[in-house]
């Protein structure tokens, strides 16, 4: 059974069940799995931080997002040494006409998650950040492999 995970969502799933997000331009889709305990989560995250410190919709930020995923995770059963992390989307969807980044949104995303996991001690096993088009990703919960499909380059896992 594949869960959906909406935009500035996140979910966990075990076993034989799959997550998947769609549209993740700017935005990053973080996966993070228990390869032993088959436990896994997906977030599919818009902003790098919250402007205040109880924001109303915990997932939409990646200062909020990660902590809660991991947590989510290990009171499911998941070992805080297992978990590992994939990382997907983080594109550069708007620039000027002569090329210059107009926001930085997405690398500014995929910044702040790696810098969220580093301080949890989750490692980066795995991604497929950047460029200038959008995404959908699925994250298998038994095995931890994060199916990608874009128009531009298929599908294809990692």
């Amino acid at each position: 059974m594949i869960h959906h995970v909406g935009m500035a969502e996140l979910k966990i799933a075990t076993e034989e069940h799959a997550l998947r997000t769609f549209g993740l331009g700017s935005c990053v889709g973080l996966a993070l799995y228990d390869e032993v305990a088959h436990i896994a989560g997906l977030a599919h995250i818009m902003l790098p931080a919250s402007p205040n410190e109880a924001p109303q919709h915990v997932a939409k930020y990646v200062n909020t997002a990660v902590p809660r995923l991991a947590s989510l995770m290990i009171e499911r059963g998941a070992a805080k040494r297992r978990i590992r992390a994939k990382l997907a989307g983080g594109a550069q969807m708007f620039a000027t006409l002569s090329g210059v980044d107009l926001m930085r949104v997405g690398p500014r995303n995929v910044e702040a998650t790696l810098e969220a996991l580093r301080s949890l001690g989750v490692p980066l096993v795995a991604s497929d950040v950047g460029g200038s088009y959008g995404r959908t990703i699925t994250l298998e919960c038994l095995t931890g492999k994060l199916w990608i499909r874009s128009v531009q380059h298929g599908e294809y896992g990692i």
